[in-house]
């Protein structure tokens, strides 16, 4: 909710930049946030759906509902883009001479920074909480940040020299910068929906905790990682001496579930024991 006031805040403020001004450029930057205040309600939902417990028709939980958030977000922001476009193509084909740029700088300058604060926020909670709805929101008010610098050099420049070309011409530079935004925001939440891995970084902790953990075993083998939102989820296959008991392969496995989920939150483990005649000299060696 939290999102939303801060976006609504952000577009008023930038609203009352381009009343003051008239200019395309500023007019970009409050017409891309008003795509923030809809990715920050469908950012809100999703994330409510995704911390809903597993039920029966989704016994692996509902996390992947934040994709779906940052897939429409960035299909927003494609939207907003080609809007401004068309603005920053009419505004060049009749030339506008800004009102009280002075003024409108100013302001525009204030939503600015409140901006910057808020999506330094967003990235962090979102790495923390491995949620790709508020990462995704947190890097497009990120983005929003750097065209409206960008806005804002140019308008200066405008003003001094009076080049009026430069208004539109920023307009469509803030276009272009958000297109490529929206790009990694989408394609970013498409790997999420198609199971993507975890990274190397944390797949490597991963082998390492097994490899730690797993004493009474052959080797571990056929490891599988995915991510599901916040979730996370690991699998592979445990080879045992043939005549180790069930409840002594249980042992093991229960040692290496805890150190996982004491490693990783949100985390679900499945370990498929196997007699050491499946082992296949690969994998995850067993210190």
């Amino acid at each position: 909710m939290a999102t939303v006031a801060v976006a609504v805040l952000v577009l008023g403020i930038k609203y009352a930049a381009y009343y003051v001004t008239g200019s395309v450029a500023l007019f970009s930057d409050a017409l891309e946030s008003i795509v923030n205040v809809v990715a920050g309600l469908i950012a809100l939902w999703a994330v409510t759906v995704s911390y809903k417990p597993a039920d029966s028709d989704h016994p692996f939980g509902h996390t992947k509902a934040e994709y779906f958030s940052a897939v429409v977000e960035g299909v927003l922001i494609v939207l907003a883009a080609l809007l401004i476009l068309r603005e920053a193509w009419e505004a060049y084909l009749v030339p506008r001479t800004l009102e009280a740029p002075a003024l409108g700088i100013a302001i525009n300058g204030v939503a600015t920074v409140i901006n910057a604060l808020w999506a330094t926020y967003l990235i962090r909670r979102g790495r923390e909480k491995r949620s790709p709805a508020l990462a995704a929101d947190g890097r497009h008010i990120m983005a929003d940040v750097v065209t409206s610098v960008g806005v804002l050099a140019g308008l200066l420049v405008a003003t001094a020299t009076g080049w009026t070309i430069l208004d539109p011409a920023m307009a469509a530079l803030v276009a272009l910068n958000i297109l490529r935004e929206g790009y990694h925001v989408v394609t970013h939440s498409l790997s999420g929906l198609m199971d993507q891995a975890m990274d190397p970084a944390e797949e490597g902790a991963v082998r390492e905790i097994i490899s730690a953990r797993a004493e009474g075993a052959i080797e571990v083998h056929d490891l599988k990682t995915r991510l599901a939102g916040r979730a996370m989820f690991i699998e592979f296959h445990m080879v045992v001496p043939g005549a180790m008991t069930v409840g002594a392969a249980h042992v093991i496995c229960d040692r290496i579930e805890d150190a996982l989920q004491a490693a990783f939150a949100d985390v679900t483990v499945l370990i498929h024991v196997e007699p050491e005649a499946e082992a296949k000299q690969t994998g995850v060696p067993v210190l």
